[in-house]
């Protein structure tokens, strides 16, 4: 079976035209360099070099062989670059759980940091509805989670506000309350709400408060949106999720005379303390909860 030493020497003398260029490149005598490819065409039966001119040449073999060479010691190499990031405590996984209709493309130059700082990383990220945030968590997919805030979280994770979703009151443009100026709540008690709803089993409530005695509920912004946009019904929903369809007139803003501001939604960064966070995971906690608050309206 090759080793790592004779297809190291099988490179170089490839890649520098003569066995005694590989040595030096390799710091080892001439002798090491020619008895391990030696050994390697011995192991191989194969001819890997004709040794006919003044400096050897690859054979045909050996050209189609060089490249496998590359491979195993490329292999080679990250697997001892992955082994050192264990044992300073880098994880080998890490899962990020980013709530739905949260606003993600503040978190692209983070996580494109995370990729810089932490190459070998390899990362999971999960796109759950509102709730099911905290149970990846708790069950140990995710590592750390941003969601929208919760009146309770599941014993054993920790928690801290870092912002606001801004939240829209919407429906279609021929829904019969884009008709309406200003909606009062006794408007909106007479149309069908679509609600975010959880799928954790520990949560069977709308998520969001509602509004009106008749509900459909989904736990996806999207799937409602599309409910919305098919005039089923009227939803307050993320701008992130709305914005676009806001500005190309599909769907309209309601204007309620009963709220004075604009709806907001905290957001959270959730995590675990059943489970210690390594290098990685310590360094994007750090790091989300150092970003802008404002970050998380727009």
């Amino acid at each position: 079976m090759p080793n790592i030493d004779q297809l190291q020497a099988f490179v170089s003398a490839a890649d520098h035209g003569s066995f005694s260029a590989a040595a030096r490149q390799l710091g080892k005598a001439q002798s090491a360099v020619s008895t391990a490819i030696i050994n390697l065409e011995i192991d191989t039966g194969i001819g890997l070099f004709d040794r006919s001119r003044r400096n050897p040449v690859l054979t045909e073999a050996g050209q189609v062989l060089l490249k496998y060479a590359r491979t195993v010691l490329q292999s080679n190499t990250e697997f001892m670059a992955r082994a050192t990031s264990v044992s300073e405590g880098i994880e080998a996984r890490f899962g990020i759980a980013v709530e739905q209709g949260i606003f993600v493309h503040s978190l692209m130059d983070l996580f494109n940091e995370l990729a810089l700082q932490f190459p070998l990383l390899d990362v999971e990220i999960f796109d759950p509805g509102p709730n099911d945030v905290a149970e990846l968590i708790k069950n140990g997919r995710a590592d750390i989670g941003i969601m929208t805030e919760q009146e309770s979280y599941p014993l054993g994770l920790f928690f801290r506000g870092v912002g606001h979703s801004l939240q829209i009151p919407v429906c279609s443009p021929d829904y019969p309350l884009a008709q309406r100026e200003r909606v009062s709540h006794a408007d909106l008690r007479q149309y069908r709400q679509l609600v975010m709803h959880s799928r954790s089993s520990e949560t069977d409530h709308p998520l969001r408060e509602q509004k009106s005695p008749k509900v459909w509920s989904s736990e996806s912004p999207y799937m409602i949106l599309d409910l919305v946009l098919s005039g089923l019904g009227w939803a307050e929903l993320p701008w992130t999720v709305v914005a676009e369809k806001l500005q190309s007139g599909e769907m309209v803003r309601l204007n309620y005379e009963f709220q004075q501001a604009d709806i907001l939604y905290g957001v959270d960064v959730v995590w675990t303390e059943r489970r210690a966070l390594g290098s990685s995971g310590q360094w994007l906690l750090k790091k989300l909860l150092e970003l802008d608050p404002g970050l998380w309206k727009t």
